[in-house]
């Protein structure tokens, strides 16, 4: 039998040589195998038997019927275990058991978890519920190129297993970090041989703590001014350890999110180019690349998955491991603090730091015929970006009675064109509020999303965090409903996948992409985090009013062996862990 243990952190047992050895145990006592031993040891009494339960591993077979047996947080048996005694026996009732969800994007700690994620003072927030209740038991942190500046993944580690987590955590490397803190304030160009050299250093240093690997951040500062080659590079470092590359791309629609016409260049970067650039550093370092968030933003690039789905395919066929991650939702995160209004037009510097008196400078602007025009031009390729005045909503403003109403209706309404509108919305809105007002555009085609979502090499994501309701409206719905949602929604509703694709895009798939060998199915010798739920109750209920309702239809959550949901309540416990990827192979 081959074992692989990647976890660290707080076993259940003292030391790690005693969860290796129950593992072992487990194997040879586990009642639905031919395994040797007498009677009393394939009887031995277990710590937990989920009963009458339809098993869907996570492999992506279809269900089977089953019961499975826990031992010191270990799976031993998957079978009919009715002679087996156990200190406790749950009846799920033909309900589903499948593997702990595995998050391979989620902003659940980053550089903001000491306040507000999975190292914060608030044990509310360490015991992360708004995740727990989804079924989740693993977050993949650090997503997007952005960690904890001046934090080593020691120090992370220490941080987070000194507090106690309510589920398990993998750690990967932060490119924007790491360049931000190698080349200072002098960072919009492209890194020098001896930068490089200094950020693959510190790379390594990471991996030798048990990073899973590097994310970057490439339409973010500042990731975005890099070079192809330097990324490459830290790859380089990367690959003998069998490390992952997750990618925020350099742009995700028709241009990249801070593009504009009056201000940069005629030939933007687009979606088709970001996707190239993964898969060329995946083909050339031989490492695996994700492309985070899939998605195809702007109305002039709707359709265009078909496109991003033949250049990953045809990757593939030639021996790239090129996978992509998605949260099950048609509006992101930035489309939730949008502003159609750029801010030069609002006089504001890069840092944004004085909004006061927003109008008067906007009117100024406007004054101005050239400078005008070019406003215009701005604000149209914003709502283009965003989907259309159709697509974007109001959320707050003064005036109440524009509050649920499309840019596009609000225009009608007014006798205006969606441009004046917008304008509108900043003159009589809100005085200290860039836009005016709060909107959120819903910038993503449902075509787009089914057909990415249908990809066997896309895996579930949330791009979500720890969230109380204390943090008010703004928060993503995503951060409390994605894994619900895309069964509720995508497999019961629209019928886009079935449930036995999205319990592995969810599981095994983050599970292989990540290198994670422990976990992700439901097989003996495997970590018990487990997952049970009713596939007709299974509901995602935050909207975006109201962002924090907690998901339901999920009766039970194990993570390690341990309930952190038990009959659909959380039970507080923090039984995670922060995973440490096996370094035996590197050099």
């Amino acid at each position: 039998m081959a074992l692989h243990a990647f976890s660290s952190g707080k076993p259940r047992c003292p030391q790690r040589v005693l969860l290796l050895v129950s593992v072992v145990l487990a194997a040879i006592l586990a009642g639905c195998d031919d395994s040797p031993g007498s009677d009393a040891e394939r009887k031995a009494r277990l710590d937990l038997i989920i009963a009458n339960g339809r098993v869907l591993d996570g492999s992506g077979n279809p269900w089977f019927a089953a019961d499975v047996g826990v031992l010191d947080g270990v799976i031993v048996a998957v079978g009919d275990l009715d002679d087996r005694d156990a200190v406790q026996r749950i009846d799920v009732q033909g309900n589903v058991v499948a593997p702990g969800f595995i998050d391979v994007h989620s902003h659940a700690d980053d550089d903001e978890g000491k306040e507000e994620g999975l190292r914060s003072d608030d044990v509310r927030r360490r015991q992360a519920i708004n995740i727990v209740t989804q079924g989740v038991t693993t977050v993949t942190v650090n997503s997007d190129g952005d960690s904890d500046p001046g934090l080593s993944m020691a120090e992370q580690r220490r941080q987070l297993e000194a507090g106690g987590m309510g589920l398990n955590v993998v750690l990967m490397a932060g490119h924007n970090t790491i360049r931000a803190d190698v080349m200072g304030p002098d960072y919009k160009r492209y890194a020098t041989p001896s930068e490089i050299a200094s950020m693959q250093k510190r790379v390594r240093e990471a991996m030798e703590d048990g990073a899973f690997g590097l994310t970057t951040g490439l339409e973010y500062v500042p990731g975005r001014w890099s070079h192809p080659d330097e990324v490459v590079a830290l790859m380089e470092v990367v690959a003998p350890y069998d490390g992952v590359h997750i990618s925020h791309m350099r742009s995700q629609a028709s241009s990249p999110r801070w593009w504009l016409p009056s201000r940069d260049p005629a030939d933007p970067l687009e979606l088709l180019d970001g996707v190239r650039e993964i898969i060329e550093i995946a083909e050339q370092t031989g490492t695996r690349g994700v492309v985070s968030h899939m998605k195809v933003r702007s109305m002039t690039h709707w359709g265009q998955s078909a496109e991003v789905i033949k250049l990953i395919e045809a990757a593939r066929r030639r021996g790239v491991e090129v996978y992509g991650d998605q949260y099950p939702y048609d509006s992101s995160g930035s489309d939730g603090s949008l502003v159609l209004i750029p801010d030069w037009a609002l006089g504001l510097d890069e840092d944004g730091d004085d909004y006061q008196g927003l109008a008067a400078r906007l009117a100024d602007t406007i004054r101005d015929p050239e400078s005008r025009d070019l406003l215009y031009a701005d604000i149209e390729h914003r709502m283009t970006f965003r989907g259309g005045p159709a697509k974007i909503v109001i959320f707050d403003h003064p005036d109440e009675t524009l509050i649920g109403k499309s840019l596009l209706d609000f225009a009608e309404g007014q006798g205006m064109s969606p441009i004046e509108a917008t304008i509108e919305l900043q003159m009589n809105g809100f005085e200290d509020r860039p836009g005016g007002a709060r909107i959120r555009a819903f910038s993503f085609h449902e075509k787009d999303i089914d057909a990415m979502m249908s990809q066997p090499w896309v895996a579930t994501s949330s791009d979500g965090g720890v969230a109380l309701a204390e943090d008010g409206p703004t928060v993503h719905a995503r951060y409390t409903g994605s894994f619900p949602r895309k069964i509720a929604y995508y497999v019961r509703e629209r019928g886009t996948v079935s449930l036995e694709f999205a319990i592995r895009a969810g599981t095994s798939l983050p599970a292989q992409i990540l290198g994670i060998r422990d976990r992700g199915l439901i097989r003996p010798g495997l970590v018990a985090d487990i997952v049970v739920f009713d596939e007709d109750r299974i509901q995602d209920n935050a909207t975006f009013v109201e962002p924090h309702r907690l998901s339901t239809g999920i009766d039970y959550v194990w993570v390690n062996g341990e309930a952190t949901l038990f009959e659909g309540e959380a039970t507080g416990a923090l039984p995670g862990i922060v995973l440490h990827r096996d370094t035996s192979g590197a050099d």
